[in-house]
């Protein structure tokens, strides 16, 4: 009975570990022969009653059962392992006979390559290139460019706020223009040139990122704007006329391209006017297209620069590189030079 006994238990072990189907399953199984309360170990404790050459035979016995029962245990989980191997090795099989994939060759973004373009025509013309901060206070972005707080030309320029607080107690801002770069160049160039007899003219553009609250397919809430300014003690429009129609001449390469002047408003120039251009040919041919803001800079602007302004006078404008960037290259909407679709990028390779 008792090898009878045995040989059942073992057959049963051999069966439970065979329908295990994962690795869990088996431990479970393992748990009901080889567990603390399993039925060999059940087994094990029942031979305390027994006389010394009992326990030494029927000891031997449960001992080759318990083996067997091992045996068959770490062949089932062998058997598990192969096969999650296998099922492994097929899902992340390699096709070796495909063709490599090649690493496309990186490019400069589009929006990039018109503001290079931009800084290489105005620096033909004498032009210094400027950088700031892009988080600015109240008076850089505003106050002092003829804009006070309360003021309703500010939503013009409606932006967003972080939560520092600047000197005068009202929050620092994600510049929603370059502007504040003409009025901390100024401040530089002023510095720089003092106690000398005579200080060269300001000859700036600030090109750079900025901010507002504003989302569609021809605005975005982060965009790049470049701004411009020309001041001495005799600029003239027809010097702001002169240097943008040969800077969107040079731009667009053609020679073709008409510019006119609209009247506008401006906080920080007066007079203002808006800048459009019309091409003669393409597709764009006919129609006038809006490119920049313009204006003689205002004389309150010019004092918060430091100058005189009975003394020195000159022009300011500030136009949207994306903007331009669509024209040059025919895209409609905005959005795609933001989206980090690698399919519309690699067109500008």
């Amino acid at each position: 009975m008792q090898t009878n006994e045995l040989e059942s238990i073992v057959d049963s072990a051999r069966q439970a570990f065979a329908r295990a189907a994962a690795p869990a399953d088996l431990e479970n199984a393992k748990a009901l022969f080889l567990g603390k309360s399993g039925r060999i170990t059940e087994l094990m404790k029942g031979m305390a009653a027994l006389s010394v050459d009992e326990k030494k035979s029927r000891g031997a016995a449960i001992n080759l059962a318990k083996q067997a029962i091992e045996a068959a245990l770490n062949g089932r989980r062998q058997a598990l392992a192969d096969r999650e191997l296998d099922a492994q090795l097929k899902a992340e099989a390699l096709d070796v006979s495909l063709p490599g994939r090649l690493r496309e060759p990186g490019s400069v973004h589009p929006v990039s390559l018109t503001l290079e373009r931009i800084e290489r025509i105005f620096a033909s013309m004498g032009f210094d290139v400027a950088d700031g901060p892009e988080i600015e206070s109240d008076w850089h972005s505003f106050t002092s460019l003829n804009n006070p707080p309360n003021h309703p030309a500010r939503s013009m320029q409606d932006t967003f706020y972080v939560d520092i607080n600047g000197d005068d107690g009202i929050p620092y801002n994600l510049r929603p223009h370059t502007s504040p770069m003409q009025v901390r160049y100024a401040h530089q160039h002023i510095k720089k040139h003092a106690g000398k007899p005579t200080m060269p003219e300001i000859r700036v553009i600030a090109p750079g990122r900025t901010y507002r609250v504003d989302s569609d397919a021809t605005h975005s809430p982060m965009f790049h704007q470049c701004e411009g300014l020309w001041l001495g003690e005799n600029v003239s429009f027809k010097d702001l006329k002169v240097v943008f129609t040969d800077f969107c001449r040079t731009f667009f390469e053609s020679d073709d391209l008409a510019l006119r002047f609209r009247p506008s408003f401006f906080p920080f120039t007066e007079p203002s006017a808006e800048i459009d251009i019309q091409f003669q040919t393409g597709p764009l041919a006919g129609r006038w297209l809006e490119v920049a803001g313009s204006g003689q800079v205002h004389p309150t602007v010019v004092g918060n620069m430091g100058l005189d302004p009975e003394r020195y006078i000159g022009f300011a404008f500030g136009m949207g590189p994306d903007r331009l960037t669509m024209l040059r290259y025919g895209v409609n909407d905005l959005r795609l030079f933001f989206d980090g679709d690698i399919r519309f990028l690699s067109q500008f390779r």
